[in-house]
């Protein structure tokens, strides 16, 4: 049989063979402008082998000693990883949500360009996306982010070059490295300290999804902004681990329900020292310069983290214990609350980021009071019904005759806080300030540091930067002077009050008074210092001189500009800050020597090289002696009474018997001190206003500073074995007292104003400066 083309037959064939034609010319057309863009292009592509040698912007980082990370300062935060030190949950992560044929593709993908497009068609959406790791990367380090067909062939031309010139495993560490995630994150370890406050070799894999989810959309996926979208994007992450196969159905079902613990701030760290990482950030900007913010240098200072939180946490708990007893003050501000929910919660928002939290002191807006429930509500529309004694403190605001200062209505800003019933209060900020510091006493190490009680709040370091009267703290450096004069413990000196009329010195009439405004006549010099007695004090001074007392007080670092050399000084009339204080107490610690603060143990590089090592002079070896021993032994034996018998036998509850130390309150209580100490480490607490003024007209050191240094020292001292100091061979012991050959019976200050009481008016010639009293 025959078969034969019609006219119609040979026209259809003619029209494909055209058509066949036409787009073999389109696909040749194609294809050449293609390699005539290629051509064009490749010359105006950036060198990629420096990837080889990345070298990215790292923040400078402040550790404790014991590495716990306190700080960072830089624009970016990123902590570099090797490939290797990824955890594979987290790579593998990584790859479902982003690339799953990574380790196959030579840059770009062409199934997953078609499985995404298919995808997209299907949903009618940009769901998901064709970029590989490799196109991302050439995007993060060399392109904008302007979504036109020239960009994109670029990343496409930069992720082939980049994958004939890199490995692998090079790639995904710039990934890993490189990435912005969020809240100045750039990479996956600093992203998992700022969300999770962890390392990123601990993540678990519900919090590896998590990380995983933010590179399509760092804003959108943020779980601390964000987390209902967070968590929708985590599931998408382990629903394509488990169709992959990379986990289990059962792990699946454990991550999805994991409930994730995500840091609310993105300054959070698990040990509060920001006042010991600004004193850091200081120094070493001071040494490096701008380089300082990138050049990835560790700093790890002297703090150890469980003692920094311990001082922390008794500054924070003192200053709150004080300020609860003056009562509730009224809300810190007030806001006009809108109608409408949406810009109700914006203005709720507002005002809480201008009101940050304050640790567990959280910033709230009143929208709701009743007789016995206020409604406070927070960021994301959280409320929180406070009832029953959550009210008590703030009880004042909700009657009916309260002063518009004090009352509680919509609108009222207030701080919660949780009790330990676990149930809300309302509460407030304290407006007095402390100060803590701790030191190693044979060094100088700061072992911890506390320079005020919220850092957000106030930048001033009160442990640095706060010049105060140092009140009866002072005292035991007059009585040290004494010694070296020839006074011993057992020396007697009148407790009596003098005054003094100003016809007989030009000037003020001055009445030293002691702080109780008891006198109790004849007293050894011991039993004085450990009552605190002022008129025992001035009558040191007197006797030895003001500006050999001066003279003494400089030995320790005080400044003598300061101090100058009045009888006042006899009552910590000059001006000290808490670590030239404490600095001061680390000699009658350490047997008599000075050691010089420092905070900077050793500075790193990014590669772990030792860039510097602080070495201190130690006592016994390099530091200077400024006390002899017999001194300062017998000098600490009389601060050791001040525990057992005097002002500071609160002490006593901690069951130790090698504390020494002294209280101080300044004149009309402004300024309330107590430093101490163990033989290995010396601590001081300060509590007052930064504008002074009373804390009250019976509050002392003793019962505001010393609890402080109480709550520190019992965590501090937990495994340290009670240490007793040796007795100087030079110290003599007669009838149960101590001595030295210079103030032994018969040779030394036996009395001093007991023949004549009133021989005080000489005084004033050297007074210079009204009086102060102090305990």
């Amino acid at each position: 049989m025959k078969f034969s083309l019609t006219g119609d037959n040979r026209n259809v064939t003619r029209k494909i063979t055209q058509a066949l034609a036409i787009l073999v010319l389109l696909f040749v057309a194609a294809i050449a402008s293609i390699l005539l863009v290629v051509a064009l292009a490749s010359p105006r592509l950036p060198e990629v082998k420096a990837l080889a040698d990345y070298r990215p912007k790292v923040p400078l980082r402040v550790m404790t000693a014991d590495g716990v990370l306190i700080g960072e300062f830089g624009e970016e935060r990123r902590s570099v990883i090797r490939a290797e030190q990824a955890p594979a949950v987290l790579v593998n992560a990584i790859l479902a949500a982003e690339d799953e044929r990574f380790f196959e593709h030579v840059g770009i993908d062409p199934w997953g360009i078609l499985r995404s497009a298919t995808t997209n068609l299907l949903t009618a959406s940009k769901a998901q996306g064709a970029s590989t790791i490799t196109m991302q990367v050439a995007r993060n380090f060399y392109l904008s982010k302007e979504k036109t067909f020239t960009r994109k062939l670029f990343e496409v031309l930069l992720a082939i070059e980049i994958e004939r010139k890199l490995s692998k495993n090079q790639i995904l560490e710039l990934y890993l490295n490189q990435i912005f995630l969020g809240r100045r994150a750039y990479g996956f370890a600093a992203a998992s300290q700022i969300y999770f406050n962890k390392p990123v070799q601990r993540v678990s894999l519900a919090e590896a999804a998590m990380l995983a989810g933010l590179p399509k959309a760092p804003s959108a996926f943020n779980p601390v902004v964000n987390p209902r979208r967070a968590k929708v994007r985590q599931e998408y992450v382990l629903g394509r681990m488990l169709k992959l196969g990379m986990i289990t159905e059962a792990e699946f079902r454990r991550a999805i329900l994991e409930n994730l613990k995500v840091v609310g701030r993105s300054d959070d760290y698990a040990v509060n020292a920001a006042y010991l990482a600004e004193m850091v950030r200081i120094q070493i900007y001071n040494q490096f310069r701008e380089e300082a913010y990138n050049r990835g240098l560790t700093v790890f200072t002297t703090v150890r983290s469980y003692e920094q939180k311990a001082a922390y946490d008794a500054v924070r708990s003192g200053l709150v214990n004080f300020d609860r007893k003056l009562g509730w003050r009224g809300p810190e501000a007030r806001i006009d609350l809108p109608p409408e929910a949406e810009a109700r919660q914006d203005a709720i928002d507002d005002v809480i980021s201008d009101k940050p939290d304050s640790d567990r002191l959280f910033t709230g807006v009143v929208i709701e009071v009743a007789k016995d429930k206020v409604v406070v509500s927070r960021s994301q529309g959280r409320q929180f019904n406070i009832t029953g004694n959550g009210l008590q403190f703030a009880r004042k605001g909700l009657e009916a005759n309260a002063p518009q200062n004090l009352r509680l209505r919509p609108g009222a800003v207030v701080r919660i806080g949780l009790m330990d019933s676990g149930e809300w209060e309302i509460t407030q900020l304290p407006e007095v300030e402390g100060a803590f510091v701790a030191l190693q006493s044979d060094t100088g190490a700061v072992r911890a540091l506390v320079g005020g009680f919220d850092f957000r709040r106030s930048e001033f370091n009160n442990v640095t930067q706060a010049y105060r009267q140092p009140g009866s703290t002072l005292k035991p450096f007059v009585y040290g002077a004494a010694l070296e004069k020839g006074f011993s413990p057992a020396t007697l000196i009148n407790d009596a009050p003098v005054s003094f009329d100003p016809g007989e010195t030009g000037g003020e009439p001055w009445e030293p008074k002691n702080y109780d405004d008891k006198y109790e006549g004849t007293l050894t010099m011991r039993q004085a210092l450990a009552k605190s007695k002022n008129m025992v004090s001035i009558r040191i001074l007197h006797r030895i001189g003001p500006r050999f007392g001066q003279s003494y007080l400089s030995r320790f670092g005080f400044e003598a500009e300061r101090n100058p050399p009045y009888l006042t000084l006899a009552l910590g009339a000059g001006g000290v800050t808490p670590l030239q204080m404490a600095t001061g107490y680390a000699a009658f610690a350490n047997g008599g020597f000075r050691v010089t603060p420092y905070f900077i143990d050793r500075v790193i590089d990014e590669s772990g090289n030792l860039l510097s090592q602080t070495e201190p002079a130690r006592a016994e070896r390099e530091a200077p002696r400024i006390i002899e021993p017999e001194d300062v032994f017998i000098l600490n034996s009389m601060l050791q009474d001040v525990i057992r018998v005097g002002t500071g036998r609160k002490a006593l509850s901690l069951g130790r018997s090698d504390l020494a130390g002294k209280t101080g309150t300044t004149n009309n209580a402004q300024d309330a001190w107590f430093a101490g100490y163990q033989r290995n480490m010396v601590a001081l607490a300060w509590v007052g206003y930064d504008q002074p003024r009373s804390l009250g007209e019976r509050e002392t050191g003793g019962g505001l500073a010393l609890p402080i240094w109480m709550d520190f020292m019992q965590e501090a001292l937990k495994k340290v074995p009670v240490s007793t100091p040796e007795m100087p061979a030079g110290v003599l012991r007669i009838d149960g007292e101590f001595y030295t050959a210079r103030s032994a019976p018969g040779v030394g200050v036996p009395s001093l104003g007991l023949e004549d009481p009133v021989t005080m008016e000489e005084l004033l010639l050297q007074k210079g400066q009204a009086g102060q009293t102090g305990n």
